[in-house]
C-alpha cells in the first residue's frame, strides 16, 4: 500500500477542492480517500490531485516525429505507424491523459486493427501509454471523409481500401464492415456521417450515408453492446445521425439550435475538438480547404458554448494530431476561453468521458476505482491552465511521472 499526500484533491462531483489531498492506493485501485496515511508515502507538496484525464478523440497512429503528412499514406507501412504511435502514446500519458478513445484508422493495413494491437501492448506493460478504447477502422463510403482519397485526387486503384478497412457502401457492406471491426477487437464504432474541413469531399456539412445505412451501423454496434461515434459537422447531418441512434457526435462544428435541441432530447454526447480551430496550421493546405476552415472555425467557437448552455453532454476530445500529441490539455484551456466553466470542462475530461465510455471504474478519485491519478501545481478551478503542467501521473497504481 502507498499513500499520495498533496495540498488538496478535486472532488469532481461536488465541484470543490478537498484539503488536504490524501489518497491510499493498493495494487491498481484506490482503497481510501482522506483519513490516515499508510504504507509508503509520496509527498506531492502543494500540488492538487485530479482523476486521470481522458481524451475522447485521438489517433495515436498518426502525427508525431518523422511523419511527412503529405506522403505518409503511401510511404508508411503498418509497422512504421505502430512504432511511431509508441512515442505518441507515451507523450499522451505523460501529459496526464490516462484513457483515450482512438477513433478510427483510415490507412492501408491489410485489415489489421493497429490501435487494438497498440492497446494490447500497453495493457501488457510492454510500452507506456494510456488505456486505449479502439475503434479499428472508421466506416466511411467510397470517396467520403476518411477515405484516403480525401487528401488527394489519387488515380483509380491507388490506395484503395477494402470493406474490412472501413470503405463500405450499402447496408450489406456496412454490416460486414462493422462486424469485422468487432471481430478483431474494436470496442466502439466510428462512422463518417458528413464531410470534413480537411478533406476533398465537397461541403463539410453534407450527409454522406443514407438514413438506412446509418441505422444499419447503429443496429450492428448496439446489438453487440458497442457505442457509435460519428464524425459529423452539418446541422442537418447531425440530426439524422441522432435520429438513427448515434451515441456521440464528433466535432459538430456547424450545429444550430435545432440540432442542439435534438441532441439534448436524445441524450447524445458531443466531443469538443475546438482547440484545432485555433491551432491547426492550414496555410499549406489547398485554397479550397483553407476557405472551408475560414468559414467553419469561427462558427465552431460559438457552437460549443451554445451546446453546453443548452444542456448537451460535452466530453473533451482533441482530434490529436490535429493538435500535437502530448498537448491534449490545450483543449481544456481553449474550452474555458470559449466560455465553458472550468468545472464543466474538467467533468468533460473525467466523469462525462466515463459516461460516454459507459464505464464506472474511473473519472473520480474515490474508493474502489482505478488508481488513475495526476497532480497539477495549483487549483484548476481557478486556473485551468495548470492542467498543461502535470507533475505527477499514476495509472493503475503505477507511477509514470513524478516531478
Amino acid at each position: 500500500m502507498l499513500t499520495l499526500k498533496a495540498a488538496g484533491l478535486l472532488d469532481v462531483d461536488a465541484g470543490e477542492i478537498v484539503r488536504p489531498g490524501i489518497v491510499r492506493v493498493d495494487g491498481d485501485r484506490i482503497v481510501g480517500v482522506g483519513g490516515p496515511v499508510a504504507g509508503e508515502v509520496i509527498d506531492l507538496g502543494d500540488a492538487i490531485l485530479l482523476p486521470g484525464l481522458m481524451d475522447m478523440e485521438v489517433n495515436l497512429l498518426m502525427g508525431g516525429r518523422g511523419e511527412n503528412p503529405g506522403l505518409s499514406q503511401v510511404q508508411d507501412d503498418p509497422p512504421t505507424r505502430v512504432l511511431r504511435a509508441v512515442g505518441n502514446a507515451r507523450r499522451t500519458l505523460r501529459a496526464g491523459f490516462t484513457t483515450v478513445r482512438n477513433l478510427g484508422l483510415f490507412v492501408k493495413t491489410g485489415g489489421y486493427l493497429l490501435d487494438v494491437a497498440l492497446g494490447k501492448a500497453i495493457d501488457a506493460g510492454w510500452i507506456d501509454g494510456p488505456r486505449i478504447v479502439p475503434a479499428g477502422h472508421a466506416i466511411t463510403p467510397t470517396g467520403g471523409h476518411l477515405d484516403p482519397t480525401m487528401f488527394a485526387a489519387f488515380a483509380p486503384n491507388t490506395l484503395e481500401l477494402t470493406i474490412e478497412e472501413g470503405i463500405a457502401n450499402g447496408v450489406d457492406e456496412i454490416r460486414k464492415a462493422v462486424r469485422y471491426q468487432i471481430k478483431h477487437g474494436a470496442q466502439l464504432i466510428k462512422v463518417c456521417c458528413s464531410g470534413g474541413v480537411m478533406s476533398m469531399t465537397g461541403p463539410p456539412g453534407a450527409q454522406h450515408y443514407s438514413d438506412e445505412e446509418l441505422c444499419a451501423i447503429v443496429d450492428e454496434a448496439h446489438r453487440r453492446g458497442l457505442r457509435v461515434a460519428a464524425h459529423t459537422h452539418g446541422a442537418e447531418a447531425v440530426m439524422h445521425a441522432v435520429d438513427a441512434g448515434i451515441d456521440c457526435i464528433e466535432h459538430g462544428f456547424l450545429i444550430d439550435d435545432e440540432a442542439i435541441a435534438s441532441m439534448v432530447q436524445h441524450g447524445t454526447f458531443l466531443v469538443s475538438t475546438r482547440r484545432l480551430a485555433d491551432a491547426m496550421d492550414v496555410s499549406h493546405a489547398p485554397p479550397e480547404l483553407q476557405a472551408k476552415a475560414a468559414e467553419m472555425f469561427p462558427i465552431a467557437r460559438k457552437s460549443i458554448l451554445a451546446a453546453y448552455e443548452a444542456g448537451v453532454k460535452v466530453a473533451v476530445g482533441t482530434d490529436a494530431p490535429a493538435i500535437p500529441h502530448g498537448k491534449n490539455a490545450d483543449e481544456l484551456v481553449t474550452l474555458v476561453e470559449l466560455g465553458l466553466p472550468p468545472l464543466a470542462v474538467l467533468r468533460g475530461a473525467t466523469t462525462i468521458a466515463a459516461d460516454l465510455l459507459n464505464v464506472t471504474d474511473r473519472g473520480r478519485i474515490a474508493e474502489g476505482l482505478l488508481a488513475d491519478i495526476i497532480a497539477v501545481p495549483s487549483d484548476p478551478l481557478s486556473d485551468i491552465s495548470v492542467t498543461q503542467h502535470v507533475s505527477f501521473v499514476m495509472k493503475g497504481g503505477k507511477v509514470y511521472v513524478d516531478n
